[in-house]
């Protein structure tokens, strides 16, 4: 799995967004916190915007908060928002790729590879990232030795 800058800085704003609780963080505080840069992350919090996860605030005591309780909003949540599926094939759904011959079976291969993303990003939430308590299934699999090879 690839993951690119933007959803890798969307997702450490919206930990960063779930620590802080209900009162708004500007793009600057998150930038200089997660050492990004502010006009980039700018433009990853606005997809965030429209996809319903964060709320901006205008005003003096304005910035960003979460629009829904941490709990309820997955990593996957996030990534689909800035990187749209999950898993593609130079750029469609696996589902809709098709092989012939010998490979084939590649197609089954895609597609589980996304069952297996989704079962692990839809269960973590940002409010687990955010106060390091990760599922006991990913804190199992991350302990294995084989994982940081």
């Amino acid at each position: 799995m690839r993951l690119s800058a933007r959803v890798d800085y969307a997702l450490r704003a919206a930990a960063e967004l779930a620590a802080a609780g209900a009162g708004p963080t500007t793009v600057g505080e998150l930038a200089k916190e997660q050492d990004m840069p502010p006009k980039y992350l700018e433009n990853i919090l606005l997809q965030m915007r429209r996809a319903g996860l964060v709320r901006g605030q205008r005003g003096p005591e304005g910035g960003y908060v979460l629009a829904r309780p941490a709990a309820e909003i997955s990593l996957a949540d996030v990534i689909r928002a800035v990187d749209g599926p999950l898993a593609n094939v130079r750029g469609e759904r696996p589902e809709h790729v098709g092989y012939r011959g010998p490979a084939e079976s590649l197609q089954q291969v895609w597609i589980a590879l996304r069952a297996s993303e989704r079962a692990i990003l839809e269960e973590v939430t940002l409010e687990h990232v955010a106060k390091g308590d990760l599922p006991n299934r990913v804190r199992e699999l991350a302990a294995d030795p084989s994982a940081w090879d």
